[in-house]
């Protein structure tokens, strides 16, 4: 019986990592990136200095802009600069008829003038395609869900099937072919274990409410608004009163907020009916202040008197609870170091995936050793196989490659950047079906590498904060990611020796080779 089952859950686990694998390998990579998402926003724009952060200051810049570029805004929205992200952003709803929902500029936190930077998307598009994938609401999460569903089943069925799974974590037998794909596959699922359980339910805890509307259904009685509603009351203001008001102003505010909240940082603050006599501020607490990710938490005060006109400060077990899994999924609590260790864990995991993905075909491939042709289907598994492990990061790298020379003034220059990341992803996958084998891997880790090393060289020639300004200037945001950059880079021509020399990974295509056992 229990062989029975390990042998169904074995089939279990090769079949849906086989379903899904491309699909996770790409989200777990984007995901891994979206923790640094503000340092890779900040590399981004690198016209934007780094200043002293004086949030109160920044406030009160912001407003004065706000009020004279959008004065008949039903809501404003700031979102102050703080240790990772110098800039000052503004947004408001865009006026009916402009096919904008919303209105967002980049202000000079030191001048409150709008910055004379770039327009990228910068880390907010890996974030975004993490869980969205380019594909809207709500598609994008419901295909980002199922993946995370059946990442979530392959874990459960590795574990059940790989009964010596722990013992097999300290055997690592290089040079083996197949035999080195399952220690390393072994390897790398076994020491982040616990973080890839906690990162693939969490990610299903948050679209919680999307995967199971009935709850909110029922208990709301087919109105789940008023379940928002009441997380989030500080969200949905009273009716404007038609009067102008003089407003206290979002400085003195500030202050008021920071009696009650000593030390905290700011995610955003709302202006509710701008200039109107019912104006209402809310101030939303960063969610890093604490590991429970709780969005709801706020202060609302009266924008023309001042009073404290409610609290929210979510409290409920429940609450807390889908909090703590949505605070550790996002990260946002985490120091420098812990935050490497969630970069790390998730390249383990994104390595996971791809090991598993290679290993499949390495198994197979030994049953057609003596065959003139591989079949179709594992040619097309190598095809794309080849596309995500190494056509994947390269498009990351052809994204970064375009923030730094895409003409500055080009209108919508930042769909550009995204447009050149899936322009390159289709290129490498055209170029994986007409050169399969060992050849595409060799050509496509090559310009990866390629790419990656000279990017810190490309920013020198092309920004006035390259990596030995931004490192002499202590901006280690931007620095960081050239210096990462350059680590991916030495990686990809690791990897590109050990295929070259060792035939690391198996050269699916019309002449099979022999994988040793």
């Amino acid at each position: 019986m229990k062989e029975s089952l390990r042998q169904a859950m074995a089939w279990l686990h090769t079949w849906l990592g086989l379903t899904f694998g491309w699909l996770l390998f790409a989200i777990f990579l984007t995901g891994t990136l979206s923790y640094f998402k503000e340092e890779i926003s900040h590399w981004a724009h690198p016209e934007l200095r780094v200043r002293p952060l004086d949030t109160r200051a920044a406030l009160d810049r912001a407003e004065a802009y706000l009020r004279q570029a959008a004065p008949g805004a039903a809501t404003w929205y700031v979102m102050p600069p703080d240790e990772r992200q110098p800039g000052l952003e503004v947004m408001w709803a865009g006026a009916p008829g402009s096919g904008k929902r919303f209105v967002s500029k980049l202000l000079d936190p030191a001048t409150g003038q709008e910055a004379l930077t770039r327009d990228s998307r910068g880390g907010d598009f890996f974030y975004r395609f993490h869980y969205e994938l380019e594909l809207g609401f709500p598609w994008g999460r419901w295909l980002a869900s199922l993946a995370a569903i059946a990442m979530l089943v392959a874990l459960v069925s590795g574990i059940i099937t790989h009964k010596k799974i722990f013992k097999e974590f300290f055997t690592f037998r290089p040079g083996k072919g197949q035999r080195s794909w399952l220690d390393g596959h072994n390897a790398v699922a076994v020491l982040a274990l616990p973080f890839h359980l906690m990162i693939t339910y969490s990610g299903l805890v948050i679209f919680m409410a999307m995967l199971l509307p009935a709850t909110l259904a029922t208990v709301y009685k087919g109105q789940p608004a008023a379940f928002y509603q009441e997380v989030f009351p500080n969200a949905f203001p009273g009716p404007a009163k038609g009067e102008a008001g003089a407003p206290l102003g979002l400085a003195s505010l500030y202050d008021r907020a920071m009696m009650r909240w000593p030390g905290a940082r700011l995610s955003r603050v709302e202006v509710q009916h701008p200039g109107d006599a019912a104006e209402r501020v809310v101030f939303y607490r960063h969610g890093g202040d604490r590991i429970a990710y709780l969005p709801g938490n706020s202060l609302a005060f009266d924008g023309v008197s001042g009073a404290l006109l409610e609290t929210s400060v979510p409290d409920g077990g429940a609450l807390l609870i889908a909090g703590g899994f949505y605070g550790l999924h996002m990260g946002q609590f985490a120091n420098g170091m812990e935050r490497w260790l969630y970069f790390i864990f998730g390249l383990g995991g994104t390595a996971m995936i791809g090991t598993g993905l290679v290993l499949w075909v390495s198994k197979r491939q030994l049953k057609h050793a003596r065959e003139p042709r591989l079949p179709f289907g594992l040619r097309m598994v190598g095809v794309l196989n080849m596309a995500s492990m190494a056509g994947l990061p390269l498009a990351v790298g052809a994204f970064f490659w375009a923030n730094r020379l895409l003409p500055l003034q080009l209108e919508h220059r930042g769909g550009w950047e995204v447009r050149v990341f899936f322009l390159t992803w289709l290129a490498v996958l055209i170029h994986a079906l007409l050169r399969q084998g060992r050849r595409g891997w060799l050509e496509q880790l090559s310009l990866g590498a390629g790419l990656y090393l000279g990017l810190p060289l490309l920013g020198i020639f092309t920004t006035e904060r390259g990596l030995p300004v931004a490192i002499a200037q202590g901006d280690w945001a931007t620095a960081g990611v050239d210096l990462t950059a350059l680590a991916c880079g030495l990686a990809l021509l690791w990897l590109l020796r050990k295929v070259a020399l060792r035939g690391a990974l198996p050269a699916v295509g019309s002449q099979p080779a022999k994988v040793p056992s």
